[in-house]
């Protein structure tokens, strides 16, 4: 329930402070003296859309506040848990700051929120019906909405929507991976190819380094052979003087100076190390011949094998050297490939799941609608032959969808229809209501519907335009009604209504020389009768306007 509004610098408004009651508040005054402009305000601190027009001219900021009682929403409660907002006592503070500039900043209970949260939050408090869904009923997205929520399937309807969703996502992903797959079929072929040729070029590591030396030393034997020999034959076997008889005949020499100091020494030393290496070159070299043997068959075969190596790599032009990693290549090519088979076959299965998931909501969804849609159409109609169309018939149709396979909306649209007379058929509203016709039935389903509203404030704005006399009384008597088991405020300019009023709250514009401001008062006693005469009478009051006006009062 609200409790508090404080309206600071907004529109005409520069200061406004109202204590709001449960039951039903009428709120009337002249045209243009801003009796909207309280519920405005407030739709801002709801999460509406704010601009640098709600601002009073010469202020910097308009600020909004409105307190709320939310010991009989539990949803609300659990809401502000959740987020850490909750407050010690049962109440929530929503406000709303419009800079000059047209910035705007929301609080819950003192902390910074985006405006989603306020209307979220907001969409639990208040619920506000205005003279403009008169047009919106038009509309069959509406009547999809107010079945919705006569039915109290908002949820059900919203869990539909989301598993169309989904329906619709894994579908469009699935034939993503269908066209892929075709595409890759070709590729998979190939890279199979490819890959039993490197499997049975079978390269080991380090194979083609290997095959590279081997068949350079089996290419040229011969050479190094004589080689070899030459080295040996120079080292230690010439007739004409080796290196080991030169330096057997220097250590000879050095032997024979000793006794000249340490450096000859050091120089003897130094060839005998230089003698001793020599021989043990000649040693490797003469190991080395005796087991070396020129294979032409096994240079073939290096020779074939290298040749197999150099084809393949140039088939795929990169180096042999490559091979190896090419490989690797392919193989985790053609595993993403076999990936996407397995992400095609996971997605069909998930989409027959999703899509059984979605007829069973949707079903569901529809029965409950279908249930809901015969009790909504009665009820409207006892509504608007009480509203002055005594022979009015509503129904509420259920259509089909056969365009879509999953429907956001569910399975069917709904259209209201309606018969004005006995005797002719329901049609669509936009092709048989007239203004007040349409006026009376979308005030009848409005009050239907709020009736099964689990907002506990409910807010009419000038939803009786259109109507007057005796029915216009008994609009009043049903606002009064549904007051009295909750909080109603209701914006009228007709004294039939005012007059059912649990409490009467009267604006005024206030003329200065150089401003114009909106004043609130609340009314009581004679200065309530009197207001009721003006409606009824005009600015001239009179006995009979003002007897008139006590008699509806005490009615």
């Amino acid at each position: 329930m609200l409790l508090h509004l404080a309206v600071n610098n907004y529109a005409i408004v520069d200061h406004l402070e109202l204590e709001l009651d449960r039951g039903m508040t009428v709120i009337t005054g002249e045209t243009g003296a801003g009796k909207s402009i309280m519920l405005d305000a407030l739709a801002l601190t709801l999460g509406d859309r704010a601009d640098s027009g709600a601002v009073r001219p010469g202020a910097d900021k308009a600020d909004i506040l409105a307190t709320f009682d939310i010991s009989d929403i539990p949803e609300a409660q659990q809401w502000l848990e959740q987020r850490d907002l909750a407050s010690d006592e049962h109440q929530v503070i929503l406000r709303r700051v419009v800079t000059a500039e047209g910035r705007s900043r929301g609080y819950i209970n003192g902390s910074p929120c985006p405006q989603q949260d306020l209307k979220a939050l907001g969409e639990m408090l208040i619920d506000i019906h205005s003279q403009h869904e008169h047009q919106s009923l038009l509309k069959t997205d509406t009547h999809r909405r107010l079945l919705d929520d006569y039915a109290g399937a908002n949820e059900l309807a919203r869990q539909v929507q989301l598993a169309a969703q989904r329906c619709r996502q894994t579908e469009q992903a699935l034939e993503q991976a269908s066209n892929i797959s075709e595409e890759q079929n070709a590729r998979q072929q190939l890279l199979s190819y490819q890959l039993e040729e490197l499997d049975n070029l079978s390269l080991q590591d380090g194979e083609l380094e290997l095959l590279e030396s081997e068949q350079r030393q089996l290419a040229n034997a011969e050479q190094i052979m004589q080689s070899c020999q030459q080295i040996i034959n120079i080292c230690s076997e010439s007739d004409s003087g080796s290196v080991l008889q030169a330096l057997s005949a220097c250590l000879n020499r050095l032997n024979g100076l000793h006794h000249h100091g340490r450096s000859l020494g050091e120089a003897h030393d130094l060839l005998t190390g230089a003698q001793i290496q020599i021989e043990e070159a000649v040693g490797e070299l003469s190991r080395y011949l005796d087991h070396f043997e020129a294979d032409p068959e096994r240079q073939q075969q290096v020779e074939e094998r290298l040749g197999v190596i150099h084809d393949l790599a140039r088939k795929h032009r990169i180096l042999p050297q490559e091979l190896p990693a090419l490989q690797q290549r392919l193989i985790d090519e053609l595993e993403g490939i076999q990936q996407s088979d397995a992400d095609k076959d996971r997605l069909t299965e998930e989409l027959a799941a999703y899509r059984e998931h979605f007829q069973q909501l949707a079903a569901k969804l529809s029965a409950t609608r279908q249930k809901a849609a015969q009790k909504l159409a009665k009820a409207v109609t006892g509504e608007i032959q009480q509203l002055g169309m005594p022979g009015g018939q509503v129904q509420v149709e259920l259509r089909p969808i056969t365009s879509a396979q999953y429907p956001l909306q569910g399975l069917e649209n709904v259209e209201f229809l309606v018969s004005a007379n006995p005797g002719q058929p329901a049609k669509p509203l936009a092709k048989v209501a007239s203004g007040g016709e349409l006026s009376r039935i979308s005030l009848g389903i409005q009050v239907i519907t709020a009736q099964t509203s689990r907002v506990p404030t409910l807010v009419f704005d000038e939803v009786d335009v259109g109507i007057g006399g005796p029915t216009a009384e008994i609009v009043g008597k049903l606002l009064r009604h549904l007051g009295e088991r909750g909080q109603v405020l209701t914006v009228t300019h007709l004294p039939q209504v005012a007059a059912q009023g649990h409490q009467h709250l009267f604006v005024r514009k206030e003329q200065r020389r150089d401003s114009t401001r909106t004043c609130i008062d609340r009314l009581e006693g004679e200065d309530r009768v009197q207001e009721v005469a003006r409606m009824l009478g005009g600015v001239d009051l009179t006995e009979e306007s003002l007897a008139h006006a006590r008699r509806q009062l005490a009615r």
